[in-house]
């Protein structure tokens, strides 16, 4: 099965639900950017980012004012020139049905990837949100020319209820992963509280490798045999874990599929909707650093539980099972493999002019994350759950071994194979989920203040995608749903922020309980 075949015809997808729009590519002034010293250069696309044929990044943008979009132009130019991958194609040699692709350089037109889209004015008037929403959902259904590089920026200049202006950038995924991304938003934005300065991103855990460091234990007092064991336990552990992953992902992309519940499709319905509604909500960070430190656990660990909570939550409430009912679906766990402490890293060398040593493109693992659907008495049983299966998980090379493995079997066996496994491993389990690290402070994108980040994909076969991302105080839960399977998808997401709710609630009173003690 070919990567493209994941996606049917967009001439086919009916799209009389959307909002009416109208998107002449249009912008003030025109911007051309080339670089005459490596225009010859070529880059062969990687095994992972050909994977991505069918699946394209969108990010919504809040802004804290009206679009002008001469500066916001002037700035991607004067950004974007610096990065390789978004001033490239992809070209072939015509051999072999068009294999080996590579990147080559090409001239960019900035006003090809200015697009200014006209809104129904009743519906803007009625409900802008909604109006914004559907235009969103929309996108999917506007081809993008690939003679010119594959990203372009959406303005729409309508205040909605969480920002005065909406900016929709578009990219495929094979340009460049989550990571790739905010370390480009990153370096291309400037600190809202000192404009001369990159803005300012979290500590990232120390970590010596792609993924796991093991820790190494004191030499036990017990003797040399203790001491050798308390070193060598960590390994087999690892190496044990990895078996059990790497066995259960074989199966997966064979056999194991998870059970039919309210979020997919039903057994042997293989439709892939590309109609998708984009939707988002704010947490507090603080709320959510404080069930952290109540919990002793990290930030990803309550993300996890509190989607856990969530997606019980809504199953129950659908398939009216009863309370001591217990099943259990799967997620696709996207893992960036870079070291962790690239993030300000990278910003900060390509804000020196060494954009070029930026390990740029896709990079990334899959694990194969376990949600258990269960209503428990008391909320924390879902942090405490998702702890023990993420601490499990965070012992285990399943995240390099995928992330091998597709580069391996694409280079061995042809694009055919590695998108047949790629394809399999997410149709046969049940939801994406990924947790991105933003900015702590506020930040200015091109002249324009910005308010939220929500970032998502669309192009893969499973209904729902869940997105987390942080930025300045807030935390983002972003969902890419079918609207087939979620036709209510606003009740989902509200289940997402009762869900934490729920747990903020009772890890409060447990606080104030430890205090009195």
């Amino acid at each position: 099965m070919d990567a493209s075949s994941v996606s049917p015809s967009m001439a086919s997808v009916p799209t009389s639900r959307l909002l009416p729009i109208r998107t002449p590519r249009s912008a003030p002034a025109e911007w051309t950017t080339t670089d005459d010293s490596s225009a010859a250069t070529e880059e062969p696309v990687t095994p992972t980012a050909r994977l991505m044929e069918a699946i394209y990044i969108v990010v919504t943008i809040g802004l804290g004012s009206p679009v002008n979009l001469p500066v916001f132009s002037a700035g991607v130019a004067a950004e974007l020139a610096r990065y390789a991958r978004f001033r490239s194609i992809q070209v072939t040699d015509g051999s072999k049905d068009g294999n080996n692709p590579r990147w080559a350089r090409t001239a960019v037109n900035v006003e090809d990837h200015m697009i200014v889209p006209t809104l129904d004015p009743a519906a803007v008037e009625a409900d802008p949100d909604r109006a914004v929403e559907d235009y969103v959902a929309s996108v999917y259904t506007l081809p993008m020319d690939r003679s010119r590089p594959l990203w372009e920026f959406h303005f729409l200049d309508y205040p909605t209820s969480e920002a005065a202006s909406t900016v929709v950038f578009r990219v495929h995924h094979s340009l460049s992963d989550g990571m790739s991304l905010i370390t480009m938003l990153l370096a291309s934005a400037r600190s809202a509280a000192d404009p001369t300065r990159l803005p300012a991103m979290p500590d990232q855990p120390a970590r010596t490798g792609a993924i796991y460091a093991p820790r190494h234990r004191e030499s036990a007092s017990a003797g040399a045999l203790a001491a050798f064991i308390a070193w060598i336990w960590p390994y087999l552990v690892l190496a044990w874990n990895t078996m059990v992953d790497v066995s259960f992902f074989a199966a997966t992309t064979v056999f194991l599929r998870d059970p039919c519940t309210p979020f997919r499709r039903a057994e042997g319905d293989v439709t892939f909707n590309p109609r998708r509604r984009f939707v988002h909500r704010s947490l507090s960070l603080d709320d959510v650093k404080f069930v952290k430190n109540a919990m002793n656990c990290t930030v990803n660990d309550v993300l996890v539980g509190a989607t856990s909570a969530a997606l019980s939550r809504y199953y129950f409430r659908k398939s009216g099972g009863s309370n001591t009912y217990r099943t259990w679906l799967r997620s696709v766990l996207l893992v960036n493999t870079r070291p962790t402490a690239s993030l300000q890293t990278y910003a900060n060398m390509i804000e020196s002019g060494r954009s070029n040593d930026v390990a740029w493109g896709n990079q990334l693992g899959y694990i194969l994350l376990p949600f258990h659907l269960a209503m428990h008495d008391d909320p924390l049983a879902y942090v405490r759950k998702a702890k023990m299966i993420v601490d499990r998980k965070k012992s285990s090379l399943e995240a390099i071994f995928t992330c091998k493995t597709s580069e391996v079997v694409v280079k061995m066996f042809g694009l055919k194979a590695g998108a047949f496994i790629f394809r399999r491993m997410f149709s046969n389990t049940t939801i994406s989920f990924s947790n991105l690290v933003g900015p702590t402070e506020k930040i200015e994108l091109c002249g324009h203040p910005v308010v939220f980040i929500a970032p998502s994909v669309y192009g893969v076969p499973q209904a729902l995608i869940v997105h987390y991302q942080s930025y300045n105080n807030t935390i983002k839960i972003v969902l890419s749903v079918d609207e087939e399977i979620f036709p209510d998808y606003s009740q989902l997401l509200d289940d997402f922020v009762v869900s934490f709710g729920l747990i903020k609630d009772v890890a409060s009173r447990l606080s104030e309980s430890i205090k009195k003690e």
